[in-house]
């Protein structure tokens, strides 16, 4: 974030300094992000609305004469090593896997990359639903990009890293992540067709402010029901095409189609099936709402957007429940929802300025009194996607 990266840089330099003897010839950021509407869309070829925000992972970088990477993880105060003519999925310190899934395809993008030396550092929020994967993927990514002068377009550069992460890594996650972090734009959300690819930037009220509260619960998605989730939506389709042979994915059954079909399915896979199909008209409805600024609509949408994934997608926790409820009951608040994957992470909020102070004391006293926990909460801005700092 814009404090963040001044108080992180000067650091980042100074520890590459201290472990490898010499300065960094790149430091780079590449941003978290928080979705405000449009929760498990992408991986369904849907509609989502993410914003790049104030939080990011920094990168400093250097290249070797050789084909060695040697990566320092400030946060976790490790180092791992490997080379790039045998890169491997390391057991044991999996934080790696995210590096060594870019570097994997970039070489077999046929991208010759030199060895790097580099450390890693950030405050995104690990497991809190506000990518940090992603932030490390894309970081890495355009270190290595700023370093070789090697040119791919954002949004190639997002499919890479989601590779990185879908078949390296391990986990299925949609394009969002990536994507945001590499093309969002200052106080702008981003609305993506994730099928096509196609983007519009969608400007962001000044009188009101994006607010994320960590419920300070954390889930490995691995180990989550992500996974689970997206074969019940692949099934949900296979069963739906017999009647809509025309449809490819979730995205393309109405919400009066899914009524006529839906007794055809399962009481699970029509539930999850039921909050991708609804999320998707959400999420459009939420763009018109942010351009005619109707925040009471946007926010009422939010909310609609929890319930669902609380009551059908079944993806939310009491923790997460908690702190929207005490949202919902805090004057200038428009809206707010559970963001990411679910089981745990982040909520994200619209609250008005002159209500943000009430906000943090309200939210954080009722969420401690329910939880014994106290959370973190972040005033986030919209921030540029991926740059050399």
């Amino acid at each position: 974030m814009r404090n963040s990266r001044q108080a992180g840089l000067p650091n980042i330099r100074q520890r590459f300094a201290e472990i490898f003897g010499g300065e960094p010839v790149a430091v780079v950021r590449a941003p978290g992000r928080v979705n405000l509407i449009g929760e498990h869309t992408d991986y369904n070829d849907g509609y989502v609305l993410p914003v790049a925000i104030d939080r990011s992972v920094l990168v400093a970088g250097a290249p070797r004469d050789d084909r060695q990477v040697v990566i320092y993880a400030l946060d976790f105060g490790e180092s791992v090593e490997f080379s790039l003519d045998d890169v491997r999925h390391d057991q044991a310190k999996t934080w790696s896997n995210y590096q060594r899934g870019v570097a994997y395809f970039l070489e077999e993008r046929g991208i010759k990359l030199p060895g790097l030396n580099a450390v890693v550092t950030g405050d995104v929020p690990i497991g809190s639903g506000l990518s940090s994967s992603a932030a490390v993927e894309v970081s890495m990514a355009y270190t290595w990009q700023a370093l070789t002068g090697f040119k791919l377009s954002g949004v190639e550069l997002a499919l890479l890293c989601q590779r990185a992460e879908n078949e390296f890594v391990g986990m299925n996650c949609g394009i969002m992540d990536q994507f945001v972090s590499a093309l969002g734009q200052r106080d702008h959300a981003l609305l993506i067709d994730c099928r096509s690819l196609h983007y519009q930037p969608v400007p962001l009220p000044a009188e009101a402010a994006v607010v994320v509260a960590d419920t300070m619960k954390r889930r490995g998605l691995l180990d989550s029901e992500y996974n689970t989730r997206r074969q019940e939506c692949e099934e949900g389709v296979r069963i739906l095409q017999r009647y809509l042979p025309e449809a490819r994915s979730l995205r393309d059954i109405s919400a009066a189609q899914f009524v006529e079909y839906k007794a055809q399915l399962s009481e699970k896979v029509r539930k999850h099936c039921r909050h991708v199909i609804y999320e998707n008209e959400r999420v459009l409805r939420g763009v018109a709402a942010l351009r005619a600024g109707d925040l009471d609509a946007f926010g009422w949408l939010m909310n609609e957007s929890h319930s669902s994934l609380r009551n059908d997608y079944e993806v939310s926790c009491p923790e997460l429940d908690i702190m929207v409820k005490a949202a919902w009951r805090v004057d200038g608040v428009y809206g707010s929802r559970m963001t990411g994957a679910g089981f745990g992470g982040c909520t994200v909020s619209l609250v008005a300025e002159e209500a943000i102070e009430d906000f943090q004391i309200q939210v954080a006293a009722a969420y401690e009194e329910a939880t014994g926990i106290v959370p973190q909460i972040y005033v986030c801005r919209a921030e540029d996607g991926v740059a050399v700092s």
